[in-house]
């Protein structure tokens, strides 16, 4: 059941006077289906899905459906600190037409690892679209410990984790503690390759918004055996994941796609514009990255 192989783009959600800019998502989806991306993640974090409004959120997911028109797959964010309004977003993005679902863990109110349990195998059997669970313990404060992972692979709608742990050694148990039928992605561009070496499949990135073909050229080397190159990419995108990730994600990756006339700089409060210091480190490695600006 997996939903995809490769590169996955965590799409930004770009925004004009306070609303969606439906122009500029549209400029996206096509630059990334041409550009080889192999899935759309819409509504994630980088999509700044939490201060997005569920019709918002609704709309942005049956905009990007509908333009990508079933070339890629579409995974829609249903994450929430609420299990039934996850469950309520869940149905409403199968109704869509989306391929699956990221469901990142609920945040603020620090769910156990039975709570955690609970609320994955409530939606996972309120829907019928393939669920990836979304790990990322340093914006949530909640980790999925393997033990919990392992259980909730056993549900037939759970078929793969989005690990963003930055634990090399926690994503190695994953790993053993799960079937090889269960997808792992990399949660953090600096990791890609090296998670893909102990069985990931792919990665759902950030820094593929801006070098998309480059993303999909390194996880394509890998998958089909050419180890070196794909190690050879990875280590030339190094300094530009830490600019991108220079201040809290998305703030730098918007303004590069600005820099490179795909967006507005516009974000939705309350994150704001990068520093100046943000903006001249930015600009220098996507020049020596080689993107023009």
């Amino acid at each position: 059941m997996s939903l995809f192989k490769g590169s996955g783009v965590a799409l930004v959600t770009p925004f004009k006077d306070g609303r969606i800019d439906y122009d500029a998502l549209e400029r996206l989806i096509e630059w990334h289906v041409e550009s080889g991306t192999d899935a759309i993640i819409s509504c994630g974090t980088t999509g700044e899905a939490s201060t997005l409004t569920a019709v918002e959120k609704l709309s942005v997911i049956e905009f990007t459906v509908k333009k990508v028109d079933r070339r890629i797959p579409v995974i829609a964010g249903a994450g929430s600190n609420d299990t039934s309004h996850s469950m309520y977003l869940s149905k409403e993005i199968q109704y869509s037409g989306a391929d699956g679902l990221l469901v990142v863990t609920p945040y603020y109110n620090k769910a156990t690892q039975q709570g955690l349990i609970r609320h994955y195998n409530m939606i996972a059997d309120y829907t019928d679209l393939p669920i990836i669970l979304y790990s990322v313990k340093s914006r949530t404060g909640v980790n999925i410990e393997p033990d919990t992972v392992k259980e909730l692979s056993k549900h037939p709608n759970i078929i793969g984790i989005k690990e963003a742990s930055g634990d090399i050694s926690q994503i190695a148990r994953i790993a053993s503690l799960t079937s090889r039928d269960f997808d792992i992605y990399s949660g953090n561009d600096d990791q890609t390759i090296p998670i893909m070496s102990i069985g990931g499949v792919g990665c759902i990135s950030t820094v593929a918004n801006i070098i998309p073909a480059d993303y999909h050229q390194m996880t394509t080397d890998f998958l089909k055996g050419r180890y070196k190159s794909a190690a050879k990419l990875q280590l030339k995108m190094v300094p530009l994941i830490r600019a991108v990730f220079g201040e809290v994600n998305p703030i730098p990756v918007k303004a590069a796609l600005n820099m490179m006339g795909y967006i507005e700089k516009e974000y939705r409060m309350p994150m704001c514009e990068p520093t100046n210091e943000t903006l001249y480190w930015l600009y220098d490695e996507m020049l020596r990255y080689g993107i023009r600006v």
